[in-house]
């Protein structure tokens, strides 16, 4: 049989629920968060994670921090077709810079 606030945590749209204590780690406060809610969020040791603090709400909300794709030069110049490349673009002369 479900509990009430089971009920009440599906109909705010959560997919998990846990209870973890605030320990202290040097002069902060740590989780630890359970293994199964890390795999529903796709985060494991060493992912940067975003949170964001309501205090008007009196919530913690943590999101793993999404990666920038790093680029190379290749990868980007190897894009370059006659179709999408741009004509050049004459902005003119200002100042002295041809002196």
């Amino acid at each position: 049989m479900e509990s009430k606030e089971t009920k009440i945590n599906q109909s705010k749209g959560v997919d998990y629920m846990s209870t973890v204590t605030a320990q202290k780690w040097g002069n902060s406060l740590g989780i630890r968060i359970p293994k199964e809610a890390a795999d529903r969020i796709g985060i494991d040791q060493g992912s940067e994670m975003e949170i964001n603090v309501s205090r008007s709400e009196s919530t913690i909300t943590l999101k793993p921090k999404k990666s920038r794709k790093e680029y190379k030069l290749e990868e980007l110049l190897a894009q370059i077709t006659p179709e999408n490349r741009h004509k050049e673009i004459d902005f003119g002369i200002e100042g002295r810079e041809l002196m």
